[in-house]
C-alpha cells in the first residue's frame, strides 16, 4: 500500500457510528456485512407486513434503499453525500415469516453517480425483490 494511500475503512464500524437511520431501525435492519463491493442486512418479516400477513413491498423498498444509500456514502468517502434520486423495485415472491436478507452490490460506482443492485431472499434463499437505486454524489457545503 502507498504510503499516501487511505488507511482502510472497516464498513462495519462506519455503518455503526453513522446510523442507519430510524425509520430502518424502527423495521429492525440489521448490517452483517458492509464494504464498497457488498453490502449485507437482514430485516425481520414480523412487525413490516401488509394486513393479509405478507411483507410489505415498501418494506422491501426501505431495506433496498438503506444498503444502496449507505453503500453509496461509503464510496464517497469523506467531505461528500450521496443522495437518492431514483429507485425501483420488482416484486416476485413474498415472505411471509422469518427474515429477509438484501444483498447490495455496485453496478456503477462513479464521482458523481453510483448505480446498485440489491437483491432480497428469503429463509430458504428464493428471491422475493430486485431493487436497484441510483444516488447523485455531491460535495458537502463548506461552513
Amino acid at each position: 500500500m502507498p504510503e499516501n494511500a487511505p488507511a482502510p475503512v472497516d464498513g462495519l464500524e462506519w455503518a455503526a457510528n453513522r446510523g442507519m437511520g430510524a425509520l430502518a431501525e424502527k423495521m429492525g435492519l440489521r448490517f452483517t456485512e458492509f464494504s464498497v463491493e457488498r453490502c449485507v442486512a437482514t430485516m425481520p418479516v414480523e412487525g413490516n407486513t401488509q394486513p393479509v400477513g405478507l411483507l410489505h413491498g415498501g418494506a422491501y423498498v426501505v431495506l433496498g434503499e438503506s444498503l444502496g444509500s449507505m453503500a453509496a456514502n461509503l464510496h464517497a468517502g469523506p467531505g461528500r453525500l450521496a443522495v437518492g434520486v431514483d429507485i425501483n423495485a420488482t416484486h416476485t415472491r413474498s415472505a411471509t415469516s422469518g427474515i429477509v436478507t438484501g444483498v447490495c452490490t455496485p453496478l456503477h460506482l462513479g464521482r458523481t453517480v453510483t448505480v446498485h443492485e440489491i437483491v432480497v431472499t428469503d429463509d430458504e434463499g428464493r428471491r422475493c425483490s430486485t431493487i436497484r437505486i441510483t444516488n447523485h454524489v455531491k460535495d458537502l457545503p463548506q461552513r
